[in-house]
């Protein structure tokens, strides 16, 4: 036990140092000693609702007794506040599980434990109709079928929202990316973000500052009227695609509290002002058989990409479409997915073009030792699979229903996989970028719808598919609901119409509306 407590000492987590093994080893009692010897007061209850939001359940720790029952069946909720329209009220009544392995010290209150928890039903099985159960079936599902384990990372894009404090050191906009203090008015904001993101998920890559700035914002809303927005991104590391949406979740209830912390606010909307930078959720993907990454290995003619990837590519090119109904689910989504922006508008994919819909970024896989070759003096051993190839699917924005996103994405790529013609899709639809027959290329690829209701149109036509995978009817229904809500099927032409001031207000009020609906 002391040399298992030693290997984890330097763990990020103070949980894991505190328990010295890692997550998926931790068992209930393990939870109860920590709380016995610590002083925990408090157990946080965390898991999603039909917003996407993180809601919670405070238990206080009463005894050891009341402890033990709470982490071994959870407690009551009602799934009809959770989930309206999902649940009738009359038959309303979850059980809120822990995950014992989603379990961290609060950042902010040292008597207090924190755990994700996922929904079960009166017999005590998962509840197929709750997001976190759709996406663990789906991936369980996609593994049985085919072998294979879909792992993924998240880029999440934000604009933290700041009041001007002076005039100096004044931002540019669209020039942010990557800047540095003091021309970056968060940077403590950010950095505690950083700090807290990194040492409650131990998943972080990165966090910096991205393309966006906007000095003074101009809204109608007080919240954003006047003040100083600047734009970032956190990189979640490669995780099983079902842990990612708990990861995902909690990293945005922690990123709002910390801007509240600070006196600032956040916001995960698509977009803010007219020619200035959207946020996106790109989400990269990779998929291991036994464990090892099999992305690679393929003919020159494919970027040496192996059948499994081009098939991965073809199924998400595929059902591109009507993804966009779980991944932009706001008007001001598709005031993000216009040409000239970074943003994708045709389905296609490529190795360099950043507009494709689908990436293929660097992987770190090459012939040379760049530590070597940048440090001559260099002699240690190099660190093992440096190389980590992934897809990147760069649609989706913070506006997502993130499970129902990450599910549908697990189904379409199955789909791909179970499909030899999603190979030649792929191929047919690969976009390098260059050569002359670029723009016939984009000629026979289908576009990206360009409105929510036009996306609703889309997930009405192929529900059955996903129905036939595992998705609720009644899900469906909300959520096409939802983008028809949006009203926005001929909005680019209202738009245009109007004289430029006012068409500039509106835009502005379309684009501000969800502030924090998500």
């Amino acid at each position: 036990m002391e040399e298992a407590s030693q290997t984890f000492a330097h763990d990020i987590r103070p949980l894991v140092r505190r328990l010295g093994k890692p997550p998926a080893d931790w068992q209930r009692a393990d939870l109860v000693r920590v709380c016995e010897e610590d002083g925990i007061r408090v157990l946080n209850l965390h898991y999603p609702a039909l917003d996407g939001k993180l809601k919670e359940l405070r238990v206080p720790v009463n005894s050891t007794a009341y402890l033990q029952r709470i982490l071994a069946a959870g407690e009551r909720v009602d799934g009809s506040s959770l989930f309206p329209g999902v649940f009738e009220p009359g038959q309303s009544d979850l059980y809120v599980i822990p995950v014992y392995r989603w379990a961290f010290l609060n950042p902010w209150a040292p008597d207090e434990l924190d755990i994700v928890c996922r929904f079960a039903g009166k017999d005590g099985q998962p509840c197929p109709v709750t997001y976190d159960n759709l996406l663990f079936a789906a991936a369980e599902g996609l593994k049985s079928k085919t072998g294979l384990e879909l792992s993924a990372l998240a880029e999440l894009e934000f604009y933290l929202i700041l009041h001007r404090k002076d005039d100096r050191f004044t931002g540019l906009p669209q020039k942010n990316y990557h800047q540095s203090a003091p021309y970056l008015h968060s940077r403590p904001l950010a950095d505690e973000i950083l700090r807290v993101l990194s040492s409650v998920t131990g998943c972080l890559k990165y966090c910096h500052s991205e393309v966006g700035y906007i000095d003074r914002l101009e809204s109608e809303d007080p919240e954003l009227d006047g003040k100083r927005v600047e734009q970032y991104e956190v990189e979640f590391d490669t995780m099983p695609i079902a842990e990612l949406g708990c990861w995902l979740a909690v990293g945005r209830w922690l990123i709002r509290m910390i801007a509240d912390h600070y006196s600032a606010s956040v916001t995960f909307l698509p977009k803010l002002d007219e020619g200035m930078a959207g946020s996106g959720m790109h989400l990269h993907m990779a998929l291991t058989r036994d464990g090892v990454n099999v992305m690679r290995g393929g003919a020159a003619a494919d970027g040496g990409l192996s059948s499994e990837a081009l098939r991965l590519i073809g199924g998400l090119l595929n059902h591109a479409p009507v993804l966009t109904a779980f991944g932009n689910t706001v008007a001001a989504s598709y005031l993000r997915l216009v040409p000239g922006q970074e943003a994708p508008v045709n389905v296609c994919w490529g190795f360099s073009d950043r507009a494709s819909l689908i990436r293929v970024p660097l992987s770190f896989d090459v012939d040379v030792r760049m530590d070597q070759l940048m440090n001559p003096g260099e002699t240690g051993d190099v660190p093992q699979r440096l190389a980590r190839p992934t897809v990147e699917l760069r649609s989706p924005d913070g506006s997502a229903f993130t499970y129902l996103l990450l599910a549908g994405m697990v189904m379409a790529i199955e789909d791909g996989l179970l499909d030899p013609q999603a190979e030649v899709l792929a191929r047919e639809l690969m976009n390098d970028g260059r050569g002359p027959d670029r723009a016939s290329r984009l000629q026979r690829a289908k576009s990206l719808p360009t409105s929510a209701v036009g996306a609703a149109r889309e997930l009405r036509n192929q529900r059955a598919f996903f129905e036939k995978r595992g998705f609720p009817p009644q899900l469906i229904d909300i959520v096409i609901a939802k983008l028809d809500d949006e009203d926005d099927d001929d909005l680019s032409a209202r738009l245009r119409s109007l004289p430029p001031s006012e068409r500039l207000k509106r835009a502005r009020r379309i684009m501000h509306k969800d502030l924090h609906k998500h």
